[in-house]
């Protein structure tokens, strides 16, 4: 046995060892060691069988089931891979395992080849630029080629190529290029296989002559009519049997290839075409007439019956019509008369906020007018702020109104849930209070053996743990000195409550009088005015201040044999009368 080829061998290391997305790029290496070596040479012989045995050509058919818009290289690599996989199986001579690769393999690849076609035809149909259809009709001709290629090389596909549901469906399309291409395709299969029309199913050769047929009355573009036409002569050439078929199945086909497709350039074709088929005819005239007579007074009773049952059906027709065009005019109506609303609406609302703004504007130059202009700058900080208030409310109002839509289904949900759980507590409350009571039991005593030990037990535990006696006058002398700490914490907490009410009425005082002399103004600016925010018009009032002023100036100037009864009175802390009197006379900018 020779050596395999050195290149297959690393391309299949290469292939086994990528990621799968990798694999279509790799596989086109194939196609310069293809072109190594002369067509039809031994060489090249021997490459595609390495090819084959180290399963590449597998890789290939089933790289082309991908989709390809999403890997690398694209359409075009798979057209190229297409392309490939053909040359692989052509001239190939398979001896092991020879009717897997004939039944199997091939089949297989006419069938991938196929697929690939028919996505390429959708993309090419879908597409709108110019650039990307031109792109895609050379990859869908591309594909085709290596179509015909392969059967050409293995005469039995052609049969397989015409039962493949892909071919019937890339054959029924209106578009024109790939339409022409496909038919160029069957026109190279009946080249190939003469017979193979007779080889195939009934279905499949119905299927694929209603087409033809049906391409020639339903357009009139000369390209596919030539195209049509001469396929239909070819297989009346090779097929004398299929020329009865063709004269049965489609009686009005010579009527219309005469009257709608001739001097359209190809009236040759077309002229034998008429000819086999005007020759058939003469064969069974009779018949044919009679078929004829036979089909007329069929056509002639359905059309009377289907315009008696029209008559009778026009007023309910009528009224359907009428009754459609009212509502569609009460519909446009009704859009009118809403555009109409809306536009005034906004255009009121527009109004509404001109007036808005004007009347804003001739407020703000009002108040500018009144205010003195030292306190400008002070007034628009405020409508600032008002605005930012006022602009942060109705946000906060959208926010909330927002979120309780939102959130509307989930208290729904809550709400159904809460009721959910209310009525199975009451369902389990009922049936707990429904269920019997059991049967009072008895404890069980205790055995004269547990009592005693208890009883060893307690005993001992008293032993250890002895009770702790105490005398009478032990128990009195510790209720007074329990008093005696009760009175004095009693007493230091209310002193330490009239001093933290000291302190509180000293910050106060404090507070104000700083606020007061901070807002004053300097001595050489001061006025009257000015002096009056310090002073109490009510004599009472000012009277008293200063007699509590000396009060606290007396106290503060007494002997310490004074004070020997205030022992527990802090040196911060004045008495009831000198605070009651310093309360009392409390003056804070002009009030009391």
């Amino acid at each position: 046995l020779a050596a395999a080829d050195p290149r297959v061998l690393a391309l299949a290391a290469q292939v086994t060892e990528s990621r799968e997305q990798d694999i279509p790029l790799l596989l086109l290496k194939l196609k310069g060691i293809l072109n190594s070596a002369s067509l039809g040479s031994e060489e090249s012989k021997k490459i595609k069988q390495d090819i084959y045995d180290y399963d590449l050509t597998q890789y290939c058919m089933l790289v082309l089931r991908q989709d390809h818009s999403q890997l690398r290289g694209g359409w075009a690599t798979a057209a190229q891979l297409a392309e490939i996989l053909s040359h692989c199986c052509v001239g190939l001579e398979v001896k092991e395992d020879a009717e897997e690769f004939y039944k199997k393999f091939l089949p297989s690849a006419i069938d991938n080849l196929l697929f690939l076609g028919r996505r390429l035809q959708a993309r090419f149909i879908r597409t709108i630029k110019d650039e990307e259809k031109q792109d895609f009709l050379h990859w869908f001709q591309t594909v085709t080629d290596a179509i015909c290629w392969l059967f050409g090389g293995h005469i039995q596909l052609a049969a397989c190529v015409l039962q493949n549901d892909h071919f019937l469906q890339l054959l029924i399309t209106d578009d024109v290029e790939t339409a022409v291409m496909m038919m160029s395709v069957l026109h190279n299969i009946l080249r190939v296989n003469s017979s193979v029309l007779l080889q195939v199913d009934e279905e499949t050769l119905h299927s694929v002559l209603d087409e033809l047929v049906y391409k020639l009355s339903s357009t009139t573009n000369p390209v596919i009519g030539k195209a049509a036409t001469k396929l239909l002569l070819l297989v009346a050439k090779f097929c004398k049997q299929l020329v009865k078929l063709l004269t049965a199945r489609y009686k009005g086909l010579k009527g219309l290839l005469s009257k709608q497709w001739t001097g359209k350039g190809f009236d040759r074709d077309l002229g034998q075409l008429l000819d086999l088929l005007y020759l058939e005819q003469s064969n069974g005239k009779g018949e044919v007439q009679r078929q004829h007579q036979a089909a007329c007074i069929i056509q002639a009773m359905w059309r009377g019956f289907q315009t008696r049952k029209r008559l009778k059906k026009l007023p309910q027709a009528v009224t359907t019509l009428q009754r459609s065009f009212r509502a569609k005019r009460e519909q446009e109506l009704q859009h009118l008369k809403k555009q109409k609303e809306d536009e005034a609406l906004k255009l009121q609302m527009q109004l509404q906020r001109q007036r808005a703004m004007r009347l804003f504007h001739e407020r703000q130059l009002a108040l500018l007018e009144i205010i003195h202009a030292s306190q400008v700058n002070k007034y628009m900080e405020e409508m600032e702020g008002k605005s930012a208030l006022t602009i942060q409310r109705f946000w906060r109002g959208y926010r909330a109104r927002r979120n309780f839509h939102q959130q509307r289904q989930f208290l729904k949900e809550y709400k159904a849930a809460v009721v959910i759980q209310r009525a199975a507590c009451k369902f389990l409350e009922k049936r707990r209070r429904r269920r019997p009571l059991s049967p009072w039991k008895d404890p069980k005593g205790l055995t004269d053996e547990q009592r005693l030990a208890l009883q060893q037990k307690v005993d001992d535990y008293i032993k250890l743990h002895p009770a702790s006696q105490m005398s009478e006058e032990m128990s009195k002398e510790l209720h007074m000195q329990a008093q005696e700490k009760l009175a004095q914490f009693l007493l230091r907490s209310r002193l330490d409550q009239r001093a933290a009410q000291r302190r509180e009425t000293l910050l106060a005082q404090v507070n104000t009088d700083v606020e007061l002399l901070m807002n004053a103004p300097g001595l050489a600016e001061t006025t009257e005015k000015d002096l009056d925010v310090f002073m109490s018009r009510s004599i009472p009032v000012a009277t008293k201040a200063r007699q509590s002023h000396n009060t606290m100036l007396k106290y503060t100037h007494w002997p310490w044999w004074k004070k020997l009864g205030d022992e527990f009175v802090e040196d911060d802390v004045i008495p009831d009368d000198a605070l009651n009197a310093e309360l009392g006379t409390l003056f804070i900018g002009g009030r009391k």
